[in-house]
């Protein structure tokens, strides 16, 4: 029997070694840029939103509503502002390619749980930003014989505004802590950008706590502060970050 010449060097081919993953550039900077746009949107939005009111006295409250003329055009801003944080997040767990082990299911729920946090915050939206405002505009235009139940009704509604703005803000918690861990196991990120938003996830899931238990009570103040410093700190770092991030290496083919 004839033998069997063995194959060239050059034919043989070879594993490559295990590399740590790391994130690509062109997909991360775009992911930074949606995050901190996302963020001022969401700013912009907020502070033409009314408050000289305390939210939780709700005849001043819904007082101050009802005059207001871009109520609805106000939170239809917040929701794109949401919208665009939502896709930063998608992006840049595609962007750090984590496949296996933990990263991979952080990256696996977390892409899960941005896309609920999306979905209840466009309940939240729909339910403060138009049912709400026609409650209040009800009320404020009812003859007196109807007023009583139309403030109940627009009650009902603020009622289930804080119902909805509690879970989301969980489940925009969760989804930081997730994202938190995801860029924890990437390579070529800094560290302290994931412990900043898993700090923001943190004071979102407190925010939680308080919105269904008080709602816009005077302690959800510190929660809610200390979760917009953290992740605008964190966006803005990540962008620099992305910016400074050098191109793939050319790699010439061995013969």
């Amino acid at each position: 029997m004839a033998a069997v010449a063995p194959l060239p060097n050059h034919a043989i081919v070879k594993e490559p070694a295990p590399t740590s993953v790391s994130p690509g550039r062109d997909s991360l900077r775009l992911s930074a840029m949606l995050l901190f746009v996302g963020f001022l949107a969401s700013f912009v939005a907020g502070i033409l939103h009314p408050a000289r009111e305390n939210p939780n006295n709700h005849p001043a409250v819904f007082a101050e509503y009802a005059s207001s003329a871009s109520w609805t055009l106000i939170h239809l801003g917040q929701f794109v502002g949401m919208a665009v944080i939502v896709a930063g997040l998608t992006v840049l767990f595609s962007a750090a390619n984590a496949r296996e082990g933990s990263g991979g299911w952080a990256a696996r729920f977390g892409s899960v749980s941005a896309g609920v946090t999306l979905a209840l915050y466009g309940v939240l939206q729909a339910v403060d930003g138009v049912a709400l405002k026609q409650a209040v505009n009800a009320w404020a235009n009812a003859p007196e014989a109807e007023r009583t139940a139309r403030f109940a009704s627009a009650e009902t509604l603020r009622w289930l505004e804080w119902a909805v703005r509690s879970y989301q803000s969980f489940m925009l918690g969760l989804t930081f802590l997730l994202f938190a861990a995801v860029m924890m196991g990437t390579a070529r990120m800094p560290r302290p950008i994931g412990y900043l938003m898993g700090l923001s996830g943190l004071a979102y899931i407190a925010q939680g706590l308080v919105l269904g238990a008080e709602g816009f009570s005077a302690t959800n103040t510190v929660p809610q502060l200390l979760g917009y410093f953290c992740f605008l700190l964190s966006s803005i770092w990540l962008l620099i970050v992305a910016w400074r991030m050098p191109g793939p290496a050319e790699t010439t083919p061995v013969m």
